[in-house]
């Protein structure tokens, strides 16, 4: 019982040479496809490099191209030469020239010997297919495509595009049911024999010639006609990632394609010396029995393939900048935004920041600079307090604040003073706890000592720009956790919804409020509003703030009664 090997090589071919005389060396026969666009004085360093076996053959040459007939062609020359050459061989192994043998030979030979007539071959129907990329399954079958892919994306596209409008298809040959596979195979002599001599031969071929990626369905749909026994997967390890491309295996996977238990190996890195010297040494013989099974390294390429689509929530990066939408999350941990709190109550940021614990910024996004909790000016993550940088990418600097303080949580204020550019960022985004006191922005124009024809100017303005914010807060596209009271309303029991806030920030910790913050003198700020009104400006955002009825200051909260049982 002997197995002989296919190899298709086109780049590296000191490593596919390394390969070869390993195979070679080891009683296995090799025949080999150097495709065609490889320069002659390559080939024929290659040939020499191996003239010295006798049991390796070079078959015709074909010019190879990724989803082309080519390389079903590459496979059948190398497949022909090698039924005639060694009538001795019963299966015969299809790789490529960066494949590497993961165990010893004679495993693979005592393997193959105790299942005589198995075809192993990945062979399923498209209805069952879920790798396929770019949106063809059937029509691969049903439509032509006599344009490259790689070479001419334009006219594959257009072409495609036509058929489907002309309703174009294709007739399947009789007999056959198309189906699809990985192209690493291994098969037994007599299901290729029987595949080659077929009267119909001619007929499959003119039909797979215009199939797209014909190498991952000839061998795969002909086998299903003449096999007897097939067991419907690879003996080869590969794997692709979420675009269709098959991994590279490099140095650091040694133990991993160990664990595989998987007779070869592809696709490796040329360069990757530590793996090429693990496992062609001549004392490289494990003895094992397992059978071979790739899915017992499926967890870690399932979390690789996770990782380069979503990544790390809340993590933006050089290296991962993901596009619109495909962001696992836009920040990495939940954070709290206040706004008109430090406009009514005095010092809030040092109250807030006491009661929780915690740091408290005041208004990140200051048009003058970036108020830190502190008033420091270099922050987590190295963070400065320069506007121009913030404003540069305030998208980014939220997030990267939020990910250079991950563990603790980030309070922060904003209004309508601030720059507005990440309303709609924040809105979106669950980890935003946002409590709003509309209105609140009108205390500070109150308490300051301007004109009231440039009081009504600059608090016209602020409303406006209140109002849009609210809006987008509003908005049904807005995933965060928002409240939103108006000033009048807040002011007469501010104890109650101050506590609300607290308990959703730090739930665990069950504790009453026992004082509020200092509110900031509001006597005579329902005049102001009237005042305001008077002057011609609206002032709706406040709630309803009667003329000469001022606020009375917050009372202590009362104890709530707790059940003990």
């Amino acid at each position: 019982m002997s197995v002989g090997f296919v190899m298709l090589a086109h780049t590296a071919l000191d490593r596919a040479a390394s390969v070869a005389r390993h195979w070679a060396t080891h009683d296995c026969p090799v025949v080999i496809h150097v495709d065609r666009r490889v320069k002659r004085d390559q080939v024929q360093k290659f040939r020499a490099g191996l003239a010295d076996l006798e049991n390796v053959r070079f078959c015709r040459r074909y010019r190879c191209e990724w989803g082309t007939w080519s390389i079903a062609q590459a496979a059948i020359a190398g497949v022909q030469t090698a039924l005639t050459e060694f009538p001795e061989i019963n299966h015969v192994y299809l790789a490529s020239g960066a494949c590497l043998p993961l165990r010893p030979v004679e495993e693979l030979r005592a393997y193959l010997a105790e299942r005589p007539r198995t075809d192993f071959i990945e062979s399923v129907t498209t209805e069952d297919v879920p790798w396929t990329i770019g949106g063809l399954d059937h029509e691969r079958f049903t439509l032509r495509f006599p344009f490259s892919w790689k070479r001419h994306r334009k006219l594959f596209d257009r072409y495609v595009a036509l058929q489907r409008r002309l309703k174009v298809r294709r007739r399947i040959p009789d007999g056959l049911e198309p189906h699809l596979g990985s192209q690493w195979w291994c098969l037994t002599r007599r299901t290729l024999e029987t595949i080659l001599k077929d009267p119909d031969r001619d007929i499959y071929e003119r039909y797979f010639s215009r199939v797209w990626i014909p190498d991952e369905s000839y061998f795969q749909t002909l086998v299903r006609k003449h096999s007897g026994q097939i067991e419907s997967r690879s003996l080869t390890l590969s794997k692709f990632d979420f675009q269709g491309k098959p991994h590279i295996f490099y140095d650091d996977h040694l133990q991993l394609l160990r664990r595989s238990d998987c007779f070869v190996a592809r696709k490796i890195w040329p360069r990757a010396d530590r793996l090429y010297d693990a496992f062609l040494a001549p004392d490289a013989g494990i003895k094992n029995r397992a059978e071979p099974n790739p899915g017992k390294i499926d967890r870690l390429f399932s979390k690789a393939v996770d990782r380069r689509t979503r990544g790390r929530a809340g993590l933006y990066m050089q290296s991962r900048f993901p596009n619109e939408g495909w962001e696992n999350g836009r920040t990495c941990s939940r954070y709290s935004v206040f706004e008109g709190f430090a406009e009514l109550f005095v010092n809030f940021e040092t109250w807030l920041g006491k009661t929780l614990g915690t740091r408290v910024h005041g208004h990140l996004y200051h048009p003058d600079r970036v108020e830190f909790a502190g008033g420091e000016t270099i922050y987590n993550g190295a963070l400065c307090d320069s506007a121009p940088l913030r404003d540069y990418n305030p998208r980014a600097f939220l997030t990267n604040l939020i990910w250079a303080t991950r563990g603790e949580r980030q309070c922060f204020q904003f209004g309508p003073r601030d720059r507005q550019d990440i309303s709609w960022f924040i809105a979106g985004d669950p980890n935003a706890q946002i409590s709003v006191i509309t209105g609140a922005w009108a205390v500070p124009l109150f308490h300051s000592r301007q004109s009231f024809v440039d009081l009504r100017k600059r608090a016209a303005h602020l409303q406006r720009v209140e109002q849009g914010h609210l809006d987008i807060l509003r908005s049904p596209h807005t995933r965060a956790r928002v409240r939103i009271w108006s000033m009048a309303d807040f002011v007469q029991n501010p104890m109650e919804p101050l506590q609300t806030i607290i308990d959703e920030i730090a739930p665990r910790t069950q504790r009453r409020l026992s004082e509020a913050p200092t509110m900031v003198n509001l006597d005579g700020f329902g005049q102001f509003l009237q005042n305001l009104k008077n002057q011609g400006m609206q002032p709706y955002l406040m709630g309803d703030f009667p003329v000469g009825a001022d606020p009375l200051p917050p009372t202590r909260a009362p104890h709530k009664p707790y059940l003990v049982k």
